[in-house]
C-alpha cells in the first residue's frame, strides 16, 4: 500500500476513518473522531464490516436473506453512529459498508480514500483484552499507512472533549 495521502492538499480535506462495530465502545471513538473532525476543519467516513464466513454458497437463497439482513443490521448501526456525530459536532459522517475480512475491508477503504489521514479505534476495558479489530491491526500498525488513534473506551465525553 504506497498510496500518497493527500488530506492537506487544495482541494481536499483531512479525515478520519472509524469502525462502527458492536462493541461496547464504538460511541468513544465516534465521539473522539467527530470532534477532531470540527477541531480541523475535517471529515469522518464509518465503516461497517460485515463479514461473510458463515454463508455457504450452496444455499443461495439462504444466503441473500442473510446479506440483507446483515446489511439492515449495518445501516442501523451506521444511522445510530451518524446521529451521534451529528449530536456531537452537527457533521455528517460518510458511511461505507463492506463485506469481508474487517483488517482487509480498513486498509482497501484507507488506500482508496486519499483524504484519510487517521484511523480512530476505541479499547474495551474489559478481561478478554482491547478487541479483536485492534488486536488483529496490532500486528501490522508498524507498517500501517497513517496513524492509528486509539481511545480507550472508559473515557466520558468530558475527558474526550480535553483530548480533542
Amino acid at each position: 500500500m504506497s498510496t500518497q495521502r493527500r488530506s492537506y492538499e487544495q482541494g481536499h480535506k483531512p479525515k478520519c476513518l472509524v469502525i462502527v462495530d458492536d462493541s461496547a465502545e464504538w460511541d468513544r471513538a465516534v465521539y473522539y473522531a467527530s470532534r477532531w473532525a470540527v477541531r480541523v476543519g475535517g471529515g469522518v467516513v464509518m465503516l461497517r464490516v460485515i463479514e461473510t464466513e458463515d454463508r455457504n454458497q450452496q444455499w443461495l437463497g439462504v444466503a441473500d436473506i442473510m446479506k440483507a439482513e446483515a446489511d439492515e443490521i449495518a445501516n442501523a448501526a451506521l444511522d445510530r453512529a451518524a446521529g451521534r456525530a451529528n449530536g456531537v459536532a452537527a457533521i455528517t459522517p460518510e458511511r461505507v459498508i463492506r463485506e469481508g475480512v474487517p483488517s482487509e475491508q480498513i486498509l482497501d477503504v484507507i488506500d482508496k480514500d486519499v483524504d484519510i489521514s487517521m484511523l480512530v479505534l476505541a479499547a474495551s476495558v474489559g478481561p478478554e483484552g482491547p478487541g479483536p479489530i485492534i488486536t488483529a491491526l496490532a500486528k501490522t500498525v508498524g507498517t500501517f499507512p497513517i496513524p492509528v488513534t486509539i481511545v480507550p473506551g472508559n473515557l466520558s465525553d468530558s475527558d474526550i472533549d480535553g483530548l480533542s
